[in-house]
């Protein structure tokens, strides 16, 4: 079985809609839209750790940006793959390789070639860029080739990314097969730009687009930079559409699988001073899609094919996930659990464990009902993976304020529920991270 993942980057749950995204909502009858997706670290390069290593950030020391993965980890999610026959290839933006933060050797690669041992272990086609928002913007920029070339390009970011990945489907010729990542920018904002940079015009026709009722009444700069993220979605929206008619062209249709997600949403500057790095519904939920004539040769996702996954799922279970489609053994070590199982059993996790860094040094959970957040007082989560004393920081009542516009952490007449959620992320802190916590309230 051929499998894909097309990672997008800060991409809100809400943006998969007809008008946004027209050609992944025409993709339903072929498809698995899973609807309750979390990410488990709200900030790019610790998400993306978390699924190359199947563990959360604590556990694989890459907490903040700008922190390598280990070099010497043999259960990566491409490793595992090697092990078991597949061509193991990826594209885009890395974000693994530099140590300019934590405390390791500093070794600033954010604009040069990643050297083979921190790649992760992707043995075929590589072709990316550590930093992609630092080598290209909108109009052209640079990645790197498997013997560390650099290989410009020009145009469209994403188109040009995404054209890439259609070349390696379109001569893919070894009778092994393959699993390919596809790490797109967008819709990310483009650093040091100062904005989200869309192709000119594209966002005149989200300009009249309500906001998302998260957004609205809070300050930050969602006025001047949804239309442009909108159009940025809709554009990776035409991408992933060509993609999946090469892979249709290409005649391996039947036997591929491809899942569409996101590292984190975005929350326009309303709850810290960026983007990202909170527990918010904006920051946490995110897209998740799986689609290909694969599906149709699994009894577990074959069931599913045209309907909505409803039950709460982490961003982390991509890794033990893409495992299980490959036939491969999910090592013990991992805290990533497959949705093949969850499909199975038609039951997902019963909440969602997150943990948050570079605002604070945070944990958080989600529950059907509830979000549920605490911090480290007085840190940043900058130079430390874990606390031992928390404080509690934030509580809404989802089903009550789904815009979570009312922290209600000092309620009195949530003092049982808080009681109730504070058991559950202790146990999930100790299990996970192996540290006896206290919470002050």
């Amino acid at each position: 079985m051929n499998i894909i993942l097309y990672f997008s980057d800060q991409q809100r749950f809400d943006t998969i809609n007809k008008d946004v995204t027209p050609n992944i909502e025409g993709m339903l009858d072929e498809s698995i839209f899973f609807d309750n997706t979390y990410t488990m670290q709200p900030v790019c390069g610790p998400a993306r750790a978390c699924i190359q290593t199947g563990l959360y950030a604590s556990e694989n020391e890459c907490y903040i940006n700008g922190i390598s993965m280990k070099s010497d980890d043999e259960n990566t999610l491409a490793k595992c793959l090697n092990r078991n026959g597949y061509n193991t290839s990826y594209i885009g933006k890395w974000h693994l390789a530099s140590d300019t933060a934590g405390n390791k050797s500093h070794n600033d690669l954010q604009t040069k070639a990643v050297p083979e041992n921190l790649r992760g272990g992707y043995n075929d086609y590589w072709l990316a860029a550590d930093c992609l928002e630092f080598t290209s913007d909108i109009n052209g920029g640079y990645l790197f080739d498997k013997n560390n070339n650099r290989v410009d390009f020009s145009g469209v970011r994403s188109d040009c990314i995404n054209n890439f990945a259609v070349d390696y489907v379109k001569e893919y010729n070894s009778e092994k097969p393959f699993f390919l990542m596809i790490s797109q920018l967008e819709p990310h904002h483009q650093n040091g730009k100062g904005t989200f940079q869309c192709v000119k015009g594209e966002d005149e026709q989200f300009k009249a687009m309500a906001y998302p009722e998260d957004l609205i009444g809070l300050s930050g700069d969602y006025k001047a930079e949804y239309a442009h993220y909108l159009a940025c979605c809709k554009r990776l929206d035409s991408n992933f559409a060509d993609l999946v008619q090469t892979v249709k062209d290409k005649g391996i249709w039947d036997d591929t699988i491809i899942i569409y997600t996101s590292d984190h949403g975005c929350h326009f500057k309303t709850r810290n001073m960026e983007y990202k790095r909170s527990a918010h519904n904006a920051s946490t939920h995110i897209p998740f899609i799986m689609t290909g004539g694969g599906l149709e040769k699994n009894e577990n996702t074959k069931k599913y094919i045209g309907k909505h996954f409803d039950k709460m799922t982490s961003l982390l279970d991509v890794t033990a996930t893409i495992l299980d489609l490959a036939n491969t053994k999910i090592p013990d070590t991992y805290h990533s659990k497959s949705l093949i199982e969850m499909l199975k059993n038609d039951c997902g996790r019963d909440h969602i464990f997150m943990q948050i860094s570079e605002s604070q040094l945070g944990r958080a959970i989600i529950t059907d009902k509830y979000t549920y957040s605490i911090r480290k007082p007085f840190s940043f989560g900058l130079t430390k993976a874990k606390s031992k004393i928390y404080k509690e920081d934030l509580l809404y009542d989802n089903e009550k304020d789904k815009a979570q516009h009312k922290n209600v952490i000092r309620k009195s007449e949530y003092k049982q529920v808080k009681k109730q959620l504070r058991e559950i992320i202790l146990s999930d802190i100790e299990k996970i991270e192996g540290v006896s916590v206290k919470i002050i309230k």
